[in-house]
């Protein structure tokens, strides 16, 4: 089977290997003259993006690049952006990279025509009301990473510097107008940031489908989500140069962001404080929480993960599936705890507070409070 095909959904999709060469079409399609290249500090030297700047260069569409981005990218990232999109008269963004880079040029794009500060828009409500339509600039998205899936997101994930805390921004119009998911820019990734970034497109997927509201398309996107980095991301991992395998796994990491319209959960509530206040990559957070997780929330999933392991090929239902993560964590080099990821003297106090803050705590199948917050996190720990 030939893994290239264009896709309307959830947004203009170009997937193939090799397709970042149709860079300047994409921008042109969604009517972008002067694109700004938005990337983090970590890419700013490397091949892609070079690449990625010639291509854009001989399209006639300048090269511009700002890659002043941390991995949990925050106001003052986003501020810096602005000034030079807004100074340099760009009319859209290319979002380059791994869930940093791809959130903060999507915020950027949104924020250049808004009069009011980024935090008006976080995701409560009908918050997202608030902006200026007019003033969101067009955006192409090209993922660099297996992971976040923010390519096909209508939200980007913006640190608070002043309160360490993580905010969700959301805009419908936040969705690029065009994707270019080319599996070739991917290859030859760190094994720990294909295990981080993978595991997070897993979560994603999980807790989707551990989700009590009802979509059920999210819901099926979810299961087959799943059975993908079940069997694509051991590969990936293993060798970084099997296309086929990173080809699987960008899927996959795209599956899991559409199926979160259905909710996410507790590993989310969890993992944004520690990310915020402790700097941890997001994606292997995810990974370090999820076990935790499923035990917490098992009587109330343990039903459609049973069904859903026969599908899998797990054997044991509910508490195969359980087992088989923590096997996975094992096999990708996760850490057990959060103390071995690094987090060292937690305020517990704020990331509880911080965790049932999180609006991922309303798609969790089981309460978030108090006192089994603060549980989780010890047993974390």
């Amino acid at each position: 089977m030939e893994l290239t095909g264009n896709w309307s959904f959830p947004a203009p999709v170009r997937f193939g290997a090799g397709r970042i060469s149709e860079i300047g079409d994409a921008c042109n399609a969604a009517r972008i003259n002067r694109p700004l290249l938005v990337t983090d500090r970590g890419l700013e030297e490397m091949e892609i993006t070079r690449r990625t700047l010639d291509l854009l260069q001989d399209a006639g569409l300048g090269r511009a690049l700002f890659a002043a981005v941390d991995p949990n990218p925050s106001e003052r990232n986003l501020e810096e952006g602005l000034r030079l999109f807004r100074d340099g008269g760009f009319d859209g963004v290319v979002a380059f990279g791994g869930g940093s880079g791809l959130d903060l040029g999507k915020t950027l794009a949104f924020m250049a025509g808004q009069s009011r500060p980024v935090w008006d828009f976080e995701d409560v409500g009908d918050w997202w009301t608030r902006a200026d339509p007019a003033g969101i600039h067009p955006i192409v998205a090209v993922p660099t990473t297996a992971g976040t899936g923010s390519e096909v997101g209508r939200a980007g994930v913006i640190t608070n510097s002043a309160t360490h805390e993580k905010k969700i921004i959301f805009h419908p119009k936040m969705l690029p107008s065009a994707v270019i998911c080319d599996p070739e820019l991917t290859v030859g990734l760190p094994k720990a940031v294909t295990a981080g970034t993978g595991l997070d497109a897993f979560a994603h997927c999980v807790e989707a489908f551990s989700s009590p509201h009802y979509h059920p398309l999210c819901q099926g996107i979810a299961l087959e989500g799943m059975r993908l980095v079940k069997e694509y991301l051991p590969r990936a991992h293993d060798d970084g140069s099997d296309i086929e395998a990173r080809a699987q796994m960008m899927s996959a990491a795209a599956m899991g962001a559409s199926a979160f319209q259905k909710g996410l959960g507790a590993v989310h509530a969890l993992s944004h404080p520690i990310g915020a206040h402790h700097g941890t990559h997001h994606g292997t957070t995810n990974a370090v929480c999820l076990p935790a997780v499923l035990e917490f929330n098992a009587g109330a999933i343990r039903t459609r993960f049973d069904r859903a392991a026969a599908y899998l090929g797990i054997d044991g239902g509910f508490d195969g599936f359980r087992t088989f993560v923590d096997s996975l964590n094992e096999r990708l080099g996760i850490p057990r705890t959060l103390t071995d990821l690094g987090v060292r003297n937690p305020d517990i106090d704020r990331l509880v507070t911080d965790a049932l803050r999180d609006p991922s705590t309303g798609g969790n199948p089981v309460e978030m409070t108090e006192s089994n917050t603060r549980a989780l996190y010890e047993r974390l720990l």
